[in-house]
């Protein structure tokens, strides 16, 4: 009877300890605005230097012709671009993003997120998916990762408090990759504020007309979990969505959604997107 009741008691704390990881991933993906970071000069016309990224980007992320996914060569990266890369951050945790203008910003936020991810995964390889490190729970995403102005901040806090919580703009999504073949492409040059406009339009162009964001599939419309996990960036309902998706289809894709009557299933690969 004593050794039933441990046991129950070692259950009752295994599933406690993991309602609270649940619960505090839901609490880290919700776009609640870390309010510390809601201050921008918008008279600062200066622009943030990204030109160390866009060297690595340069020199390992390149497009499958096969299936039209970007994919980063992890395992060609040298010791020296890896510390090329740990400059590139070392220099951005020197910047306070809040002296700069929101467009800055944004470009900032999304290059830093980039980065970091490309960094942790360099840390962690080799590795099937991102998913592998950390906890199995909420992996990597809380892991403080890095400090901007003496601020510890975590994957989770830069996507969901900041770029998601402070800007509310639904293309964000489009930008900013997670190291897996389902995420949205990682941009091909680095995100300036000069362009983060049409960097964002064409990230959401790109997305929903690549298989892993949207397909049809007989009588059912297959969409990237994103639209799932995140619906309430992208509507009210359904119908919402869908007038989002038509907005940046192909008009053969456009045509497919005004006449679409099925059902909606979500799909997602978390397989690291590097070359096979």
């Amino acid at each position: 009877m004593n050794k039933l009741k441990v046991v129950i008691f070692v259950a009752v704390l295994v599933s406690a300890a993991l309602a609270v990881k649940v619960f505090s991933l839901y609490q880290a993906i919700s776009p609640n605005p870390i309010v510390s970071w809601q201050v921008s000069n918008e008279n600062n016309k200066r622009v943030i230097d990204h030109r160390l990224w866009g060297e690595i980007l340069g020199d390992y992320l390149s497009e499958n012709q096969s299936s039209g996914v970007r994919e980063f060569d992890y395992a060609g990266v040298s010791d020296t671009d890896k510390s090329k890369l740990e400059n590139y951050l070392a220099n951005l945790q020197t910047i306070d993003p809040r002296d700069y203008n929101k467009l800055e910003q944004i470009a900032y936020w999304g290059n830093l997120y980039n980065a970091l991810t490309i960094d942790l995964i360099l840390k962690h390889y080799p590795l099937n998916s991102i998913k592998n490190i950390g906890d199995g729970i909420t992996g990597p995403w809380n892991m403080t990762l890095i400090e901007i102005a003496n601020t510890p901040l975590t994957l989770n806090q830069i996507e969901h408090g900041i770029l998601r919580g402070i800007f509310k703009d639904k293309r964000i999504h489009y930008v900013i990759n997670c190291a897996s073949i389902g995420c949205p492409d990682l941009p091909a040059i680095p995100l300036t504020g000069k362009n983060i406009e049409q960097q964002l339009e064409s990230g959401a162009f790109r997305f929903i007309n690549q298989d892993k964001g949207m397909r049809f599939n007989e009588n059912k419309l297959i969409l990237s979990n994103i639209y799932n996990w995140f619906s309430v960036d992208f509507g009210e309902n359904e119908l919402e969505l869908l007038r989002h998706l038509s907005q940046y289809a192909t008009p053969k894709k456009q045509e497919k959604l005004r006449n679409f009557k099925g059902d909606i299933d979500f799909d997602y690969n978390w397989k690291l997107n590097q070359p096979n």
